[in-house]
């Protein structure tokens, strides 16, 4: 018997009792949505936690810190301070693609009535371009440009009324502050500004240090409400930055730097942390450990990651279950209307063996059926999955992005796994089918 004929005669048999195929086929439709709805919300929440995690400063970074950061070193221990020597060394580890330094200082900037307070991280221009920042205005600080700053876009809710010491967290109005267009005043001496401020009238004043007019290279994308890693980060080159320092703090010991034993400055200039980007992801646990290993403290999001990939999984398999549960009912569903079917159609199966039709043949024939039915209940079931994951969306959008997530790969296996559902579930019946006597059958009424 030809493959036409016995889709034909598959077809016409599933159509003969519309109302029963169609509530068997409800039941995989049922099934099948709730299994691709259940994985999409784990997969959903996977992919949610992993969006948050790169706006937290990515998984293939690694930040490294001196091994007293952390107040980890004994007295005994040296102090293992971040150098350019240390940059280098690093760099020559296998999988490191970038190693850049980052030297921050507490600034305070002024403009108009309004002032500051914020700390400016020096970095490589080419490190600032690798994390991927998004520019609203401008550009990121220029390598060769001089000290040009980069504002995060939630930078102005740090600024206040100096005048009427209002601070946008207590009124709720943005400054009137214009960081590309109005010159922005910048003292780097803040221990000094203070001590001007406080003169206690013994008639020895400080003198208020100089301000500087810094210009701004641009801002970052993004409203009050778009919060990331580096929304209250304000960036500069990192060499720019260095030379503005040893011009100011000429002959002094810059906030943040060690000292000697006699009070005075290093001739080098240490960082506070480096920013290291890895290959892959799944390297950086092992390029972490080398780090450690050369008595430096270093950390990144792969340290839980591992972890929360556990869990994670462990909630798929948990939301899958229950949705198996329902494509288990289904599946019993078709078993018992295969059954019926063999029982009403006792005489026909009887007088196609008769007729000299091969075995495998009325095989295939109930197992197309079967098959059919997790088909036409799978694309069914998956058109309301995605119609659910919109509604779900929709209504968990002020608390989570995106927390349904049906990939490709998921339709596809969803798919093939409720038309293999069906067949299986019609495989014994179709056994059955085989086995019935051709005159036993035939005398059936």
């Amino acid at each position: 018997m030809r493959i036409l004929d016995l889709f034909r005669m598959s077809s016409s048999n599933l159509l003969r009792r519309k109302l029963r195929t169609f509530l068997t086929v409800l039941g995989v439709v049922i099934g099948t949505a709730s299994i691709v709805v259940m994985i999409s919300l784990g997969l959903g929440l996977r992919k949610s936690t992993l969006d948050q995690i790169e706006q937290y400063g990515g998984l293939t970074t690694i930040n490294v810190y001196s091994n007293d950061y952390y107040g980890s070193s004994s007295s005994d221990d040296e102090t293992k301070r971040l150098s350019d020597e240390v940059v280098e060394e690093i760099a020559q580890i296998p999988h490191v693609e970038l190693v850049s330094p980052k030297l921050s200082i507490y600034v305070m900037a002024k403009q108009g009535v309004y002032e500051g307070n914020f700390q400016i991280y020096g970095m490589t221009a080419e490190a600032l371009r690798r994390m991927d920042i998004k520019i609203g205005q401008g550009e990121l600080p220029p390598a060769d440009g001089g000290l040009q700053l980069f504002y995060g876009n939630q930078i102005l809710t740090n600024f206040y009324n100096a005048k009427k010491g209002e601070y946008y967290w207590e009124t709720g109005v943005l400054p009137d502050v214009d960081l590309m267009n109005d010159p922005v005043f910048i003292i780097f001496d803040t221990d000094a500004y203070w001590q001007s401020k406080n003169n206690d009238g013994s008639g020895q004043t400080t003198l208020p240090p100089k301000k500087y007019i810094i210009p701004t290279s641009g801002l970052m994308e993004g409203s009050l409400e778009d919060y990331s890693e580096n929304a209250y980060s304000v960036f500069a080159d990192i060499d720019a930055l260095k030379a503005q320092l040893k011009k100011v703090f000429k002959n002094k010991v810059i906030p943040g730097q060690p000292q000697t034993k006699s009070g005075k400055p290093y001739k080098e200039l240490y960082y506070n942390e480096l920013y290291i980007r890895v290959d892959n992801m799944d390297n950086v646990q092992a390029v972490q450990q080398e780090i450690k290993n050369m008595g430096y403290e270093a950390s990144s999001n792969a340290e839980w990651m591992e972890q929360m990939q556990t869990q994670m999984g462990t909630i798929q398999m948990v939301l899958g279950g229950i949705g198996a549960v329902s494509l288990f009912v289904a599946a019993i569903g078709i078993a018992n209307t295969m059954m019926m079917s063999i029982y009403e159609r006792t005489k026909e199966i009887g007088v196609i063996k008769v007729l000299g039709c091969d075995m495998g043949n009325i095989r295939t024939m109930f197992l197309m059926e079967a098959g059919f039915i997790g088909l036409f209940g799978g694309i069914i079931g998956l058109i309301l999955s995605y119609g659910i994951s919109v509604v779900i969306n929709v209504v968990a959008k002020d608390y989570y992005q995106g927390i349904s997530y049906i990939p490709l790969w998921l339709v596809l296996i969803s798919l093939v796994f409720a038309v293999f559902v069906g067949m299986a579930a019609g495989f014994f019946p179709a056994l059955r089918a085989m086995k019935l006597s051709p005159l036993a059958a035939i005398r059936n009424e």
